[in-house]
């Protein structure tokens, strides 16, 4: 397991993949799986099964994890 240089919270720049060139901020770090999750990319639509909260179920929209390699720190102006 290597150490990670980006940290949550940061501001990173996604240079491979469908949201390439996209710019968000990190939301949760996964050093096991090389992985981070970032706002507003990657995102899936999951099906919910009806419970008390959410009573008709439905779709959610939620962003999935995406492999560090795909990112990069933004630079800082």
């Amino acid at each position: 397991m290597a150490k990670l240089k980006i940290k949550k919270g940061d501001m990173v720049k996604i240079i491979a993949g469908d949201d390439k060139g996209k710019m968000g901020k990190v939301l949760s770090v996964m050093p096991k799986d090389s992985a981070v999750v970032v706002e507003g990319c990657k995102i899936a639509k999951k099906a919910i099964k009806p419970s008390d909260n959410n009573p008709k179920g439905g779709f959610v929209s939620k962003e999935m994890p995406m492999h560090i390699s795909n990112v990069k720190k933004a630079e800082e102006k």
